[in-house]
């Protein structure tokens, strides 16, 4: 088992719906993926987003990125933000009009 196990964030599925909601807004999941590969691909406005939920409600350690996640937060030449909520995810968006 690798050191890093793909676990997903309880907030996911609430972030991911509210996402979705979005008229205009698709959603990809990628948790699974593995390898410090971002939990979720959002398509939003004519762009692509990257984004690395964290549950707020866990500890601070536990929120942090994981070495494989900053590995590929590191290398990645497009965007990828490190959220906790959908209101994270709106201001980036929205943000980028």
């Amino acid at each position: 088992m690798p050191k890093y196990a793909c676990r997903v964030d309880a907030n996911q599925s609430l972030v991911v719906g509210q996402c979705r909601a979005v008229p205009g807004w698709s959603v990809a999941v990628l948790s699974s993926q593995g390898e410090g590969i971002p939990d979720i691909l959002l398509g939003a406005l004519g762009r692509n987003y990257l984004f690395e939920l964290k549950d707020p409600k866990q500890v601070a350690s536990k929120r942090v990125l994981t070495g494989p996640q900053v590995k590929f937060h590191g290398g990645w030449m497009g965007q990828v933000n490190k959220v906790e909520t959908f209101e994270e995810i709106l201001a980036i968006v929205m943000g980028d009009e």
